[in-house]
């Protein structure tokens, strides 16, 4: 009996050894490539992407340009509802800080369009500056910390 009861541990010990040493090495395995990018990572990449191509329009003086993508910026997409409560969860307290850079580069975005329709090259160029200004305010207050917690980057 007691033989039966020892067996028994052993068997538990070693099945539960042999998940644990799987489910690590899938870990392993996949690690963080398998880590799905927030809908908010995409969205930045292509903000990246418009921002260079009003830096673009405006190295050309390409006002038309500059007007087309502005709104882009300005009233770029939001996050799917269900990772917006994600993110705002992660970052409780300070949610209204980041929906206030929101909000400013929104406006700077829009200002940046009627300068751009205006031809109105240094109101573009100042309007464009308080943008990169904010973009780089709210990355500078939350990128380190989203890597960190949505994708475990250090």
């Amino acid at each position: 009996m007691k033989n039966k009861r020892t067996s028994q541990i052993v068997f538990a010990a070693g099945v539960i050894g042999t998940l644990l040493v799987s489910a690590s090495s899938m870990t392993w395995a996949n690690g963080p490539a398998e880590i799905k990018p927030l809908a908010l990572h995409t969205i930045m990449q292509d903000l990246s992407m418009n921002m260079q191509a009003v830096t673009d329009g405006i190295s050309r003086e390409d006002w038309p340009l500059v007007a087309k993508i502005a709104p882009r910026i300005a009233d770029h997409p939001q996050p799917p509802l269900a990772e917006k409560m994600r993110i705002l969860s992660f970052i409780g307290s300070d949610a209204g800080k980041f929906k206030d850079y929101d909000e400013k580069n929104h406006q700077a975005g829009q200002e940046l369009k009627r300068a751009a329709m205006r031809q109105d090259g240094p109101a573009v160029i100042a309007a464009f500056a308080t943008l990169q200004n904010g973009c780089l305010t709210c990355h500078q207050s939350f990128r380190k910390s989203f890597q960190e917690h949505f994708y475990g980057q250090r």
